[in-house]
């Protein structure tokens, strides 16, 4: 017999709204990582291509609607730190992960907890 959210008490039928709160949150969290790792990928592909590339070979930095002529040392500087930094985010995401399905597994726990209770107490 499945129990209706009115017979719950306001205590589990908050638990079940902070539930909720929490998927979304994760759901937000694991969206927000992978397109940081998109963007890793992609730094570290251009990282890649302009390894071989002489110092002479002229390099164009993208900046909005422009093309900007620059070094090659000043482009590998500038990719390497967005690299650590992004690396650094990616490892920020996945503690606030790990921390959001451990609150999820918990107040799962809660919840199921009391719900077989109130099953097999007969709703009382």
């Amino acid at each position: 017999m499945k129990i209706m959210a009115e017979q719950l008490p306001p205590q589990v039928q908050m638990q079940l709204a902070r539930l909720q709160d929490l998927q979304e949150q994760l759901r937000a969290i694991v969206l927000r990582k992978q397109q940081i790792e998109l963007e890793l990928r992609e730094v570290e592909r251009a990282l890649k291509e302009t390894e071989g590339l002489s110092n002479d070979v002229p390099i164009y930095k993208s900046v909005g609607a422009l093309l900007f002529k620059t070094e090659k040392e000043k482009v590998v500087k500038e990719l390497g730190e967005r690299k650590e930094e992004l690396e650094l985010r990616i490892k920020t995401l996945e503690r606030q992960e790990s921390r959001v399905k451990q609150q999820l597994e918990e107040l799962r726990k809660s919840i199921l907890s009391y719900t077989s209770q109130f099953s097999a107490g007969g709703g009382s």
